[in-house]
């Protein structure tokens, strides 16, 4: 576990999660790939599977159901190592949500993505990045 004061997390990576978390999918890919490309293990699997998450949810919003399924299954795949939490981000709920949401798309299948994707959030549930507090 780091802390947020941790010089080892890019400012950069704070900004991808504010994108993340507004729902700016693609901005957010562009800004962690740079931190990703760069970085060193165990921290690049880590953004990678933000990353991947990222991606995953930018396919939802065009209605590209394989390429959503595809890349928040990985996203997931890649994050398991780092819970419950890691660079000041809380991971075990993130998953969760990222998790529950890919099941019901697995469940719904290809022909109800566009529902899905258009759906109200009591509908699902969003994945957020969530900084952990220190006591």
């Amino acid at each position: 576990m780091t802390t947020d004061d941790n010089p080892a997390i890019p400012a950069e990576f704070w900004l991808g999660v504010e994108q993340f978390n507004q729902g700016e999918f693609y901005a957010c890919h562009d800004t962690l790939e740079a931190i990703w490309m760069e970085a060193m293990e165990p921290d690049r699997t880590f953004y990678q599977g933000i990353l991947q998450i990222a991606v995953g949810l930018y396919h939802l919003g065009n209605h590209n159901w394989h390429g959503c399924v595809t890349l928040l299954g990985e996203g997931i795949r890649r994050l398991q190592p780092y819970h419950p939490d890691y660079g000041a981000i809380a991971i075990t709920p993130f998953v969760a949500d990222t998790q529950a949401l890919l099941q019901e798309l697995q469940h719904a299948g290809p022909e109800a993505v566009k529902v899905i994707a258009e759906g109200s959030q009591d509908e699902w549930r969003s994945p957020t990045l969530n900084r952990i507090t220190q006591p």
